[in-house]
């Protein structure tokens, strides 16, 4: 085995743990930015996003509510048929 042959894996394996490093602190960064944009929207709209949750679950208990009656409806349609 030459230095030379020894040389390019090792090359390779440097750019390898430096394309995981930059990926890496690249992603951590990206989420701060997020996490960042995130609050300052909620502090400019006034809004959090613990709100919106909750807005959904009641609009999702309200989907599901109506989704019962409309069964029941239809289930007293058809015995009133039979």
């Amino acid at each position: 085995m030459s230095w030379k042959s020894v040389w390019d894996v090792l090359k390779w394996v440097l750019a390898a743990l430096a394309a995981g490093f930059i990926g890496h602190f690249g992603r951590i960064l990206a989420e701060r930015i997020i996490h960042h944009r995130a609050t300052s929207a909620t502090s400019a709209t006034g809004h959090s996003p613990e709100a919106d949750l909750e807005k959904k679950k009641i609009k999702e208990q309200a989907k599901l509510e109506k989704k019962k009656l409309k069964a029941e409806i239809k289930k007293k349609k058809k015995e009133r048929e039979e």
